[in-house]
């Protein structure tokens, strides 16, 4: 529990750029007070807060509370006077509007102040910052002090400056604020001197002192009310009132305070927690799992805030995750399974190839072929060193992002029909982006400007890049601070200890699964074929695509490491409990993959469309085999297009499966209806945001809407597939790679296949193009392309 409310804290700061240790903990409720001093140690703070009313702390809030009116307008011009002058126009009128409103509701005028603020944001970037203005001053002082908030905020943030890029007032915003009842402390309240509470009674409490096991401990118990300003607490205590209690952990005191509120302050130094040792404890089992997946998450908050493509900052298409020191996936955040699943292999080359690595080195790399899933993912690795005279890394954090551009023969580096890996972009392969902690800037775009189908933007790429080695600095941090609580060698033993407990779920879950086979067409004519056979006795299972297609001529070939993260991502999925997905999933499992076949081909051969359809396509056939759920659209859909200055790269949502709920023993006891329009399996990205899309872009997106009656028909009924209409403004290349257009998702158990889906351009002059699975086009202005998306397969017999 302590680790949860930490883990929420630390996501919502470091999402806002804020280090909380600088900070003070507030509690409030009634059970606030019994956790704060734990949770303040989890997340590194020394000092605790509690209101004499923190026990009905919202109530009391709420009963004092202002009456706010809130006007916005939208202003999309620059930080200019111009742009300035159009917000104090727009100001005037709001400030009228919300006062107006709180004259209505009763407010007396002289109750009411109004503050303003600009919503600005970076010319070409999504995220706006409030900075407030005096709509009194002239233009030029708002310029000036609209500007320097905004920097400081940003910094604050975002950890990084554009001071090349032109600022653009997004909104302007008034708020008219009826004030609430003010309660003043006593101007001439004097501090009380301080003296030792004495106890009303013995008591007896859990907890752990720095030094101690944790075991039951005498405690002194006291009663709020008989406690007066100056009282003075030494941990372990209890401290009880009518609305709240509070605990007062070992190392810790709390004080009561003129205004009579408590006040805690760790007076010793927390200690490495060294007492938890190196055997698996279920308890700390489960809290060393929720802390290795919150690294992650913080990871990839701090990716998303610093990022700069639209693919990473809003379609969240990125990965991150903890690897232990021989490359095993340690832990990762709810982020992109294709990626997650196929990582270590990135990191096991990074070992293998600079076995004379030093602290602050970072690398980079997209070989497909050395644990990459196609060129525009790329993964960024910072090996971890505890101390500076470590000679190897004691673990490795990394970050797959997937950039809008890495060169290739069509915008958006996804060509539908590419054959030779070099048409699909720079192909990365052990560069040190990070030498010593000097970034290689030179170097990185001279390698992001070779071959014969150079990046289109290097300089974004370059951004993106940045942002991965600051969230995977993070990661650093993080792993430093863990390791200083816990010690290095408990750190690492339940790095071992969470990829056995993974083994033994999966184990636990194959015993409940039967031998089976299944075929799965794609459009090109290619045939995937995977057995799935489970030794009980042995509670493991042998996976065998044997007789799957050999290698393609065109895109659809997968590297052996997608097919392995399928088969992590299906068999994790099967297990209930709530574990990381990490490398010990795999340990009860042997894949079999022939050599030269589609998932497993040798380079040069091209590989784009594996990582999103091919994987697509193994999940739903290994699902298949399991008979445990219908295929879910067996595509991602992805649509590109772009030119020399603008390249974009999407996946479309469309309907999932239904499925079956098993017992243990693998009987069916119920199911599911799959959902209509979502990310299914193997990719979890999002779409970009309407407005978004059409500020950064010349596009306009007509409708986006569920496509009624594509699910498959069932018992349980699959879910339903999308159409997308995206008009074009300018000439621009648009591409897509897809599957699911000749044969439907299946079904399972009686139940029927998904629609499958289409794809087509309505030309301006009322033409109509049919479009194959793959297909690329020349769109003009007013040129519609639309996306019909796959239905997912129903399951049982529809009734």
């Amino acid at each position: 529990a302590v680790q949860n409310m930490a883990n929420a804290i630390k996501r919502i700061s470091v999402a806002r750029g804020y280090d909380v240790t600088h900070y003070t903990l507030q509690c409030f409720g009634g059970a606030g007070g019994q956790h704060a001093c734990l949770v303040a140690d989890a997340l590194g703070m020394t000092r605790v807060f509690a209101h004499p009313f923190a026990g009905v702390l919202s109530a009391y809030g709420m009963g004092l509370a202002d009456q706010i009116a809130m006007r916005e307008r939208s202003v999309e011009q620059g930080l200019t006077d111009d742009g300035v002058n159009t917000a104090l126009r727009s100001a005037t009128e709001l400030t009228e509007q919300a006062r107006g409103e709180l004259l209505q509701q009763g407010v007396a005028a002289s109750q009411i102040r109004t503050v303003a603020q600009l919503q600005v944001r970076y010319q070409g970037t999504d995220t706006a910052l409030g900075c407030g203005f005096a709509t009194e001053a002239p233009a030029a002082h708002i310029i000036a002090s609209v500007r320097e908030e905004f920097e400081r905020a940003y910094q604050q943030r975002f950890a990084f400056l554009m001071p090349d890029r032109a600022l653009v007032i997004e909104a302007v915003s008034i708020e008219a604020i009826g004030e609430g009842e003010r309660i003043a402390a006593p101007a001439d309240l004097a501090a009380a001197p301080d003296y030792t509470a004495q106890p009303a009674a013995p008591a007896r409490m859990y907890c752990q002192a720095d030094d101690q096991a944790a075991g039951w401990r005498p405690a002194g118990l006291y009663v709020r009310e008989s406690l007066k300003p100056g009282a003075v607490i030494n941990g372990p205590a209890i401290v009880a009132e009518k609305n709240a209690t509070t605990v007062v952990e070992p190392g810790w005191q709390a004080r009561i305070t003129a205004l009579d509120c408590i006040e805690l302050h760790r007076v010793k130094p927390r200690v490495s927690a060294n007492a938890v040792g190196t055997d698996v404890d279920p308890v700390m089992l489960e809290v060393f799992n929720n802390l290795f997946m919150n690294i992650a998450e913080q990871m990839g908050l701090r990716l998303q805030n610093t990022a700069y493509s639209v693919n990473i900052k809003e379609r969240l298409d990125f990965s991150c995750a903890l690897f232990d020191a021989g490359g095993s996936l340690i832990a990762n955040a709810p982020h992109m399974p294709v990626h997650l699943g196929s990582m270590s292999e990135s990191i096991r080359t990074v070992i293998e190839s600079n076995p004379l690595m030093r602290p602050g080195d970072v690398f980079v790399l997209n070989n497909p072929y050395n644990g990459g899933t196609h060129l525009p993912d790329i993964t960024v690795v910072t090996p971890v060193y505890l101390d500076s005279g470590d000679t190897k890394p004691s673990f490795y954090v990394a970050s797959r992002g997937h950039h809008a551009d890495i060169g290739g023969t069509t915008p958006g580096s996804m060509p539908p029909f590419s054959k030779r890996i070099e048409e699909e972009g720079v192909l990365i392969d052990n560069f040190k982006l990070v030498e010593e902690g000097r970034l290689r800037e030179v170097e990185l775009l001279a390698l992001l400007g070779s071959g014969p189908y150079p990046s289109r933007n290097p300089a974004q790429n370059l951004a993106d890049l940045r942002a991965q080695v600051a969230a995977n600095e993070k990661g650093v941090q993080e792993l430093k601070s863990m390791v200083a609580q816990y010690g290095r060698q408990t750190v690492a033993a339940y790095m071992g200890h969470v990829q056995n407990n993974a083994e033994e779920s999966v184990r636990r879950i194959i015993t409940a699964l039967h031998d089976g086979a299944f075929e799965l067409p794609l459009d090109n004519g290619a045939v995937i074929r995977v057995k799935v056979s489970v030794d009980v006795k042995a509670r493991a299972a042998t996976v065998d695509f044997t007789g799957t297609s050999a290698q393609l001529d065109n895109n659809f070939n997968a590297p052996k490491s997608i097919t392995m993260a399928a088969v992590l991502y299906v068999f994790r999925t099967l297990v209930d409990d709530d574990i990381p997905l990490n490398a010990g999933c795999l340990k009860p499992i042997k894949v079999i993959v022939p050599e030269g076949c589609m998932l497993n081909p040798h380079p040069p051969a091209s590989v784009v469309a594996g990582n999103v359809e091919t994987s697509s396509c193994v999940t739903n056939a290994l699902y298949g085999a399991l008979g445990v759920m219908a295929a879910s659209q067996c595509t991602m859909n992805n649509f590109t297009f772009g030119n020399d200055m603008y390249q974009y790269y999407e996946t479309i949502s469309g309907g999932s499966g239904a499925g079956a709920v098993f017992n243990a023993q693998g009987q069916a006891i119920g199911g599911f209806d799959g959902t209509s329009v979502v990310q299914t399996h193997m990719t979890n990205s999002r779409l970009t945001d309407p407005e978004v899309l059409e500020f950064r872009f010349p596009v306009r997106l007509d409708s986006y809407e569920i496509r009624a009656g594509s699910g498959g028909a069932g018992e349980y009924r699959g879910g339903n597939g999308g159409v997308r209409r995206v008009r074009f403004l300018e000439p621009m290349t648009a591409s897509i790679l897809s599957n699911g257009r000749h044969s439907g998702a299946f079904g399972m158990a009686g139940g029927r296949p998904g629609a499958t889906g289409s794809n087509r351009v309505e030309r301006a002059d009322g033409r109509v193009e049919d479009l194959d699975h793959i297909a690329s086009v020349e769109m003009q202005p007013d040129d519609v392309f639309v996306i019909e998306t796959p239905g997912g397969g129903g399951f049982g017999e529809p009734s």
